[in-house]
């Protein structure tokens, strides 16, 4: 699907059922229960054999307009929500793993990610092999050893590495693998795992999707069997998504094509510039030719997407200088919004993780990680200009 007509799914999709007595907006649905005139058409909703809503922790009318749209932008055959990104990560990994299992992943992932990979599947007795991010080879060679799902996150946060996906996905196919990709930074707009081979996407709504910094939210898309297979363990534990971040989200979403449209074209020329900077001696961004693994980005990606990181020459005390002298952005631990949000990733995407975990990811102390807004290129560019002077 061109990004045009996704740009045209994200304002349209998901919402005609919704739209009653002619209202243009989907409504906030604050009802936790929903009635039923008999036990049989209650009972039918409640195992499934008829559409309806039975409890919110369930479903949800809003959330399901925002679940549709997803599904429509993924291109997949279901999906559900949570409450938060790292719901969405950690009740896909919980449902579908078993003491026993093998996980196969890379070493770069979000710091929350990366803490059940470290931490909490092998006290549960799953085996985890976290590889090189860059080395497909040794993904590939770790995949064959044995492997029940293959998790990558495409670009990586925040080192903004890119993995093939295509060619990953086959080997985990080959040994009968489940694939699921964290497609946060892409976004539906640049990226679609699923086409590439994939059998689940997973998205912190939080980021690009709301794109407001109002609204958390998670998402999982793909496999329908797979997807009802987590939906399940989701509604009983009760990582669900309210309806008033749900609305909040749709509404966010229908600016996603132009959001993520400027914020891939000013990224790229704020890296170019950021390149030739003699206090910079490191810039991550899929788009730049100089990245390794950007002929990989080329072929998988529609665009590069709005984050990028730069490493300081003189580290984190850099790193502590330039911040504050910058105007045009939050001092914050989120990305994707419609202002540009930064920080180093001690205090953003990998604040659970201790200096040595980091560097064994190869996340310099001196790296800030820049989520570039919707605001004028010209305009960051000379505030970053300012700050670095």
């Amino acid at each position: 699907m061109k990004p045009s007509a996704k740009a045209t799914d994200a304002v349209w999709a998901g919402e005609e059922e919704l739209l009653l007595t002619g209202a243009t907006t989907v409504p906030v649905s604050f009802g936790v229960a929903h009635g039923y005139p008999d036990v049989e058409s209650w009972q039918a909703v409640a195992l499934g054999h008829a559409p309806g809503y039975i409890y919110a922790r369930n479903t949800n009318p809003t959330v399901e307009a925002f679940e549709q749209k997803l599904r429509v932008l993924e291109d997949a055959e279901d999906a559900t929500s949570f409450a938060t990104g790292m719901a969405a990560i950690s009740n896909t990994l919980f449902a579908l793993l078993a003491p026993g299992d093998r996980v196969v992943s890379v070493k770069d992932t979000y710091g929350g990610t990366s803490q059940i990979f470290l931490n909490t599947l092998p006290h549960w007795g799953v085996e985890v092999a976290l590889c090189d991010t860059s080395d497909a080879d040794a993904i590939e060679k770790a995949i064959g050893q044995g492997c029940a799902l293959l998790y990558l996150e495409t670009p990586t946060n925040p080192t903004l590495k890119v993995t093939p996906i295509e060619r990953l996905a086959a080997a985990a196919r080959r040994a009968g693998a489940i694939v699921a990709v964290d497609n946060t930074f892409a976004t539906p707009m640049n990226q679609n795992p699923l086409a590439l081979g994939a059998d689940l996407v997973i998205h912190s709504a939080t980021k690009y999707l709301g794109g407001h910094a109002d609204a958390m939210g998670g998402a999982l898309c793909g496999r329908r069997d797979l997807v009802r297979q987590v939906y399940h363990h989701r509604e009983i534990n009760g990582a669900s998504l309210d309806a008033m971040s749900a609305y909040l989200l749709l509404r966010g979403m229908k600016t996603l094509g132009l959001r993520i449209e400027r914020q891939n074209a000013s990224a790229l020329r704020i890296a170019r510039w950021l390149e030739q900077h003699p206090r910079i001696t490191q810039v991550n961004y899929p788009g730049l030719e100089s990245h390794p693994q950007h002929a990989v980005a080329a072929e998988q990606m529609r665009g590069f997407g709005g984050v990028l990181s730069f490493a300081l020459t003189d580290g984190m005390e850099g790193v502590k200088a330039v911040l504050p002298k910058l105007r045009l952005m939050h001092r914050a631990a989120n990305l994707g919004a419609v202002e540009t949000v930064g920080g180093p990733p001690a205090t953003t995407s990998h604040v659970e993780c201790t200096p040595e975990e980091r560097a064994a990811m190869g996340i310099p102390e001196g790296l800030i990680r820049y989520s570039t807004g919707i605001e004028d290129a010209d305009d960051l560019t000379a505030d970053l200009q300012q700050a670095l002077a």
